[in-house]
């Protein structure tokens, strides 16, 4: 037994050290190539295109097509050419490409490495936040199309929040929902295509006029225990991407102005805004709500939380943004019927 382990070692230590010499020689052909520096001329040349795309995105014009907002809709994703122009650098064996990508892959990590972790509080830090009051939010963009607004209902409803806010709600379909979520919140009201209901107390509930010419935004007071909340629901216009016209998100970028000015106006110094804000947290066309809010997601999230599309998300339209309160945790629902996945949030006081 003692000899059949001895052999078994000096295999393993013999395949060990092929490996090494393996690498040694890889790294030697490498050393000894003349054209390791000439090599890979234009993946350096993308690498750090592809940077500077990331480092100077605000200064993309939004004169042509909203280039610019469409391209921070999804600049998350240019982190994805790091990986695919490394396999290429490696294939051409290019030390040029491979110092190039230091730039892209440094930038990226400095917009988003952030994200890549759980910011949320654990259970422990949050049992000290209790005395300060706490309050769960969520929303969800159920979609006007459906198939069951019950089930859909019943689901956010799982998940304890005690506000809960929907977007694109059909008028005959309202019914399903206030039957679905009557016995849990007690209170509720619909303005337009949007609603909201709380286990607490609601006042001074009325639309919020986002230039549109019909309702898809309101305000509410809620008497939480721990004091009012000025809380808001809004459904941005829809965005489009045309062959002739581009990114048209003309329509969009004006009726975040108007929200952004009357949450301005509030008078009520802890603020929620819940919905569908059809852009990202990146996109220069938010600035007039972005710049006085946070999102919970970025704040106290779990790694980047896209909500759109359901089947692949690929970008985090629906927000929920706070002032004069602060994010604890923040967090994506299971999938409904909808298109939209549904999310939530808590705060404290």
């Amino acid at each position: 037994m003692r000899q059949a382990f001895i052999t078994e070692t000096g295999q393993d230590a013999e395949q060990g050290g092929r490996s090494g010499s393996r690498v040694r020689a890889a790294l030697d052909r490498w050393r000894r190539d003349p054209g390791i520096w000439r090599r890979g001329i234009v993946l350096a040349v993308f690498a750090l295109l592809a940077g500077l795309l990331m480092i100077f995105h605000a200064q993309i014009p939004n004169r042509i097509g909203n280039l610019g907002s469409l391209t921070e809709t999804f600049l998350p994703w240019l982190g994805l050419l790091v990986p695919l122009l490394l396999v290429f650098a490696l294939l051409r064996r290019s030390a040029t490409a491979l110092i190039a990508l230091l730039v892209p892959a440094v930038v990226w990590l400095n917009l988003f490495g952030g994200l890549l972790g759980s910011k949320s509080e654990s259970d422990e830090p949050r049992l000290r936040y209790a005395d300060k009051g706490a309050l769960t939010v969520a929303t969800h963009n159920v979609n006007a199309d459906n198939p069951d607004p019950e089930g859909t209902a019943r689901q956010v409803a799982e998940s304890g929040a005690e506000v809960v806010a929907l977007e694109e709600l059909k008028a005959e379909a309202v019914p399903a929902y206030e039957k679905a979520l009557k016995s849990a919140y007690p209170h509720h009201s619909v303005v337009g295509t949007v609603g909201l209901w709380s286990k607490y107390p609601m006042s001074g509930t009325g639309p919020v006029d986002i230039r549109l010419g019909w309702e898809r935004a309101m305000r509410s007071t809620v008497a939480t225990p721990s004091g009012d909340v000025a809380v808001y629901v809004a459904h941005l216009p829809s965005v489009r991407v045309k062959m002739k016209a581009g990114f048209t998100a003309n329509q969009r970028d004006a009726s975040a102005d108007a929200l952004g000015k009357a949450i301005s106006r509030d008078e009520v110094p802890r603020v929620v805004l819940l919905g569908d804000l059809n852009g990202t947290m990146n996109d220069r066309s938010l600035n007039a709500v972005t710049a006085q809010m946070r999102s919970t997601q970025g704040a106290a999230g779990d790694g980047f939380g896209f909500s759109w599309p359901a089947s692949f998300p690929m970008a985090r339209i629906d927000q929920i943004m706070v002032k004069g309160v602060e994010p604890v945790s923040s967090w994506t629902l299971p999938r409904t019927a909808s298109d939209h996945l549904p999310i939530a949030a808590r705060v404290t006081f």
